[in-house]
């Protein structure tokens, strides 16, 4: 049964909108600095003792740490198009077990920044604070150093990167500097091990930097509260690195940018040592059309000309605008925590509105390509669904006009998340994507799926159809749990990652991520490669007919075939068999180049008439000098359905919750047929009574399932339990038993109290630490949550209780978790599935207790509630940091609140759907919160409000937003005023 729990929350920074008018002209630069200082440091071989790098678990809040301003109702709606129509060889290409994987550092920032380059000799990792250099076999050089041991200021702050410039043979790392702007350090060789470093300080940049290397420069974009903002760093050939060398960096607007509160563009970098001889770098950046200032969905792209002869005269271009297929790039009304980790994690960030490290530049014969992707929310329905929105731009020759090539909308398998990507290209026009994914709201949950935060790749080959991912997902790293939420900022993940290719065979992509791995927080580096490593390799990697649907005793099988190996393919056997029975042996005689497909179809037809029965059906190669045979065959099975059936197989909503009112049904409809369905109706019940009845006019697919909502919501304002049914009335429908779907739900009020006071456990055996609650508010007892925060040693000491106030005792934890540490924002609730004792600690999420709460409904609330934590054995010890109970009831509850009867929300309406909303309150000084809900229970808007002196306020632009109520609630995670407003 679904909950809304008031029990997890995060804190977190806001940030403001910024715009840039639309520019008709070319602009200058409206800085010309040369470095503040100039530094030598010797090499890291040189020295007699390193500084070891020191984890400082700090909690990054900078600038990505932000809400995303955007107009409720405005932008694109529906599902995303290109994820919706997938080429038939998505995913089909099975992709090789990475020939390299270890993990680069272990850290606790959050997050932990993952960046690297990789050169002729050498893998250059770095995280958030601190570095590791490694051979290419993936043997450590170095332990994890400290930045001090390049960077030779002692104020530096984070967002630490590092790039390889193939040309020139050097290493380039950039850093943050606390107070004073960005520092840049350049090796002076390929050996970042032997080479001496020059450091540059320049006190412009604050936030967010990315480098890029490209002919003319080092262009270094950032986030700024001011003026978007483009730095250039002189790049030449004959550089000496000698302290009196002049080190010039100009800066930029970029003209006619529209951002949503954060600054995310980022300059195309040249993968290889291929640079063009003429033409300005490209920068390039999303624009929403959810974004107010923006009617369409596109990418912008500038060009900064570069003439360090006469640096004045460089310009960046106004931006060329290049259309591309809808997409929704924000997540959950902007929120910066938006996707939920499995077994009950908090949410993570998804890394909304940005272009990911690194945008990509390549030369070939004939034409350049710049790669980039971005994070989209992929889901028709109010839930979270990541995807990869990712582009190709072309230009005919250097210096000419950029161009959409290809897009494409790349969905990781199993209704999983896939985001926080990264991508290149090799000397052969593959493109490698990197990714992180994990459980999405429709994963199963049956053990057939890794659920877990995990590390993966995709790719295609340049001969694949546009707009398709032809490589199916392979697993790099797996996952140990979840993103820990261990105090403010463990919402934090990634921000960046890295993909570089490497120099050497220009066809070996090696790709840095983050996860969680045996240790805790760490990155990982997988290196694949998607080029021909065989000579002769053919498999057959689809069977593309028949389809599920009403077949008969004579339908075509068509296969497609994909030549793996680096040499033509041709006349080979092809097979087909069903259910294991006679092989069907066929030849095809055409021919297939390397990296490319071709579909077959047989001449011998296979019999599926019976209905209702499903089918084996195996396809392979048999290829006489095929040099690997294991992936020579696939198998699909084929159902034969009747064509008409269709039904109710899901409630969506309304679910169990506090304080529900006038709800939103939504119910899941699957076509059980052969023949896609349109124009049938839908109609639901509330306890037996009145049916609703709608009409479906989306069309449902056969075999497929959509969400549908009902314009007619449903009144469950009382505090009760409720039972709604749903059911479909299809003519001919052959099958009555699946029309129908029922849930039970109840309203509830409930009531949560917290204890903040820290107290010690241990680290004597047998230390007993209790802490009490006391409930004034005396109610029958429905239900029973517990969330605790606790820091121990050695989890398996501990003995977990809770103690109602008649003495009932319920045991909470038993001596989990074997020699881990910690509970960290640990929810106790019985109707979780995932038991305690099957979880790893840190223990985050929700989970079943080793005893039941369930004993505790009945009982009345008022008294003292009891957490009772013994520490079993000597030595380690702890603290009890905070918990808190939520008791909830069948019957409505008067709760007290401080900041509820202080404090005074009002919302007016300026007409045209526009509302001003103010919290007056000169008391109250804290960050709050301003949430838009509507009906379904949907967050639609998310933005932080600062007090001005006098009050909270903030002008709400609803013209976009659909008619009908919303919900206006402002205030922190746990308490707050709402106000209902009607949109006309």
């Amino acid at each position: 049964m679904k909950k809304i729990y008031s029990l997890l929350f995060a804190v977190l920074l806001g940030f403001s909108l910024g715009v840039s008018a639309q520019q008709s002209k070319p602009v200058g630069p409206f800085s010309v600095t040369t470095a503040a200082t100039v530094t030598q440091m010797p090499s890291i071989q040189s020295r007699s003792k390193l500084i070891p790098s020191v984890d400082k678990e700090i909690k990054v809040q900078d600038g990505r740490a932000t809400r995303n301003e955007i107009l409720i109702g405005k932008g694109s709606k529906g599902a995303d198009a290109l994820a919706q129509s997938k080429h038939r060889t998505s995913g089909t290409v099975p992709g090789r077990t990475p020939s390299l994987v270890i993990e680069t550092a272990l850290s606790t920032s959050r997050p932990t920044d993952p960046s690297g380059a990789v050169g002729p000799d050498h893998y250059f990792a770095v995280f958030n604070t601190g570095f590791r250099i490694f051979d290419k076999s993936g043997s450590p050089l170095t332990e994890q150093l400290n930045i001090l041991n390049i960077f030779p200021e002692n104020n530096q702050c984070c967002d630490l990167t590092i790039s390889y410039d193939n040309l020139a043979d050097r290493w380039i790392a950039t850093i943050l500097s606390f107070t004073n702007g960005i520092q840049i350090a350049i090796s002076n060789g390929p050996n970042p091990v032997t080479s001496s470093w020059t450091i540059y300080n320049f006190p412009n940049v604050s936030d967010y930097n990315k480098l890029s290397v490209w002919r003319d420069g080092y262009y270094v974009t950032e986030n700024t509260g001011g003026s978007t903002k483009l730095w250039v760093l002189e790049r030449s050939y004959n550089f000496d690195g000698s302290p009196d060398a002049e080190a010039r960096m100009a800066g930029f607007e970029l003209p006619g940018i529209v951002i949503n509160g954060f600054h995310s563009p980022q300059a195309l970098n040249i993968t290889n040592d291929n640079h063009p001889t003429t033409g300005g770098c490209p920068i390039v950046y999303l624009q929403d059309d959810a974004w107010n200032g923006v009617d369409t969905d596109h990418i912008k792209l500038w060009e900064a000309t570069m003439d360090w002869d006469n640096v004045e005269n460089s310009t960046v271009s106004p931006p060329l605008e290049i259309a591309v297929t809808e997409f929704t790039s924000v997540f959950d009304g902007g929120d910066f925590a938006n996707l939920t980790q499995p077994n009950g994690g908090q949410d993570i960030d998804a890394l909304q509105a940005t272009i990911m490290n690194q945008a990509q530049f390549r030369k070939f014969d004939g034409h350049n390509s710049g790669v980039f992707n971005f994070v989209v929310d992929t889901d028709i329905s109010g839930q979270e669904l990541a995807g990869i929105r990712w582009i190709e731009l072309r230009q005919d020759v250097d210096g000419g006009t950029w161009s959409l090539f290809q897009e494409g909308t790349y969905t990781a398998p199993d209704g999983k998340h896939a985001w926080h990507g990264s991508m290149a290209m090799d000397s052969e026009g593959n493109i490698g994507l990197g990714y992180t994914s994990m459980a999405g709201p429709t994963t199963p949950t049956d053990g057939s799926v890794d659920l877990v935060l995990s590390s993966y790749y995709t790719g295609r080959f340049a001969s694949d159809a546009p707009g398709t991912m032809s490589i199916e997902e392979t697993l790099i790293a797996k996952g140990s749990g979840n993103i820990p939420d261990a105090a403010r900022g463990g919402e934090r993940y990634g921000d960046y990652g890295k993909m570089d290719v490497n120099p050497i065979t220009d066809k070996e992509f090696w790709f840095l991520n983050e996860y969680v791995g045996a240790n805790g927080r760490a990155n990982v580096l997988g290196v694949f490669q998607l080029a021909p490593e065989l000579t002769n390799d053919v498999a057959v990697t689809s069977i593309d007919s028949p389809v599920n649907g009403n077949l008969g005793n004579s339908e075509v099988v068509t296969i497609t075939i994909y030549n793996l190996g680096s040499a033509d393919a041709s006349n080979f056997d092809v097979t087909y068999q069903v259910d294991g029975g006679a092989i069907v042996t066929e030849t095809f005689t055409g021919t297939i180049p390397p990296s490319s497909s071709m579909q077959y179809t047989f001449t011998t037809t296979a019999d599926f008439s019976i209905q209702e029965q499903s089918y084996q059906l195996t396809a392979a190669t048999n290829y006489s000098i095929d040099e690997d045979n294991s992936n020579d065959a696939t198998t699909r099975t084929i159902l034969n359905v009747t064509p008409l059936d269709i039904g109710v197989v899901g409630i969506v909503s309304p679910s169990t919750g506090d304080n529900l009112g006038v709800e939103a049904v939504t119910v899941t409809i699957k076509n059980f047929g052969s023949v896609s369905q349109t124009g049938f109706d839908v109609s639901y019940t509330l306890d037996g009574g009145t049916a609703i009845t709608e009409t479906v006019t989306a069309t449902v697919d056969p075999l497929e399932e959509i969400d549908f909502n009902f314009v007619t919501g449903v009144d469950v304002s009382e505090i009760a339990d409720y039972t709604i049914s749903a059911f479909t009335t299809l003519n001919g429908d052959t099958d009555s038993s699946n029309d129908t779907a029922s849930s039970t739900f109840s309203n509830l009020s409930c009531l949560t109290t917290v204890n903040t006071t820290t107290q010690e456990i241990g680290p004597d055996a047998d230390a007993i630490t209790e802490s009490v609650i006391t409930v004034t508010n005396d109610f029958i007892i429905t239900d029973v949550n517990v969330l605790i925060d606790v820091t121990h040693t050695y989890n398996q000491d501990l003995v977990i209780e809770l103690i109602a106030p008649d003495g009932t005792t319920v045991e909470l934890a038993n001596r989990v978790g074997g020699n881990e540490d910690n509970f960290t924002n640990t929810l106790f609730d019985s109707e979780s599935d995932n038991p305690i004792q099957n979880g790893a600690a840190p223990f985050t999420g929700v989970f079943a207790p080793s005893g039941s709460l369930e004993v505790l409904n009945g009982l009345t609330s008022a008294g003292e509630w009891t957490l009772r934590i013994t520490d079993n054995v000597n030595d380690d010890g702890g603290s009890l940091v905070s918990w808190s109970i939520e008791l909830c009831s069948a019957e409505a509850l008067s709760v007290p609140n401080p900041f509820l009867e202080e404090t005074d929300l009002v919302v007016v309406s300026k007409g045209k759907n526009q509302f001003n909303v103010t919290l007056n309150t000169t008391e109250f000084n804290q960050r709050l919160d301003l949430n838009v809900y509507n009906l379904l229970g949907q967050r639609m808007l998310n933005h932080r409000l600062f007090n001005t002196g006098s009050g909270y306020y903030y002008d709400l632009d609803m013209s976009y937003a659909a008619k009908g109520v919303y919900l206006v609630k402002v205030g922190t995670g746990d308490v707050g005023k709402v106000k209902r407003i009607i949109v006309q």
